[in-house]
């Protein structure tokens, strides 16, 4: 299975308020094992925008913290007409477009978006493409090979 990181999961790399055990292990799992993972293109740009806003040094961290996992081998879906066709489909189910774009990119892949996002989550929750991982991760993490 391919994994698809929210932003709301990566800041938790970088927060100290904001750390969650979850949130470390998919960090160390992408470090492992980068091609397990994919993000829409504008993870990146969503990230740089929190960190900027909420961390005294964002842009260091970004750079240092950000830049090299998305050069590890994660897979960067950048936007295409097929995939805000398919993201279209979730706007219609209530999330915003950039919620939308990682749903859509979980199910053009066979994946799971993993988020932080509780409400989005619950909107899509029976499409079967999301994961709420704030208490745990999904059932068939653990199977995955590393």
């Amino acid at each position: 299975m391919i994994w698809i990181v929210d932003a709301s999961v990566a800041i938790r790399w970088f927060i100290e308020d904001e750390t969650n055990a979850n949130a470390e292990r998919v960090l160390s799992r992408i470090v492992t094992s980068p091609s397990l993972f994919a993000v829409p293109e504008l993870f990146g740009f969503e990230v740089y925008s929190v960190l900027c806003r909420i961390h005294p040094q964002g842009q260091k961290v970004f750079s240092e913290g950000v830049l090299p996992i998305l050069n590890s081998g994660i897979f960067r879906q950048p936007i295409s007409e097929s995939l805000i066709r398919n993201a279209n489909n979730f706007v219609q189910l209530g999330l915003t477009g950039y919620d939308a774009c990682y749903a859509a990119l979980a199910k053009d892949l066979g994946g799971c978006w993993l988020t932080f996002d509780k409400k989005a989550h619950q909107l899509i929750e029976k499409e079967e493409v999301s994961c709420f991982i704030y208490n745990s991760l999904p059932e068939n993490w653990k199977k995955d090979p590393l």
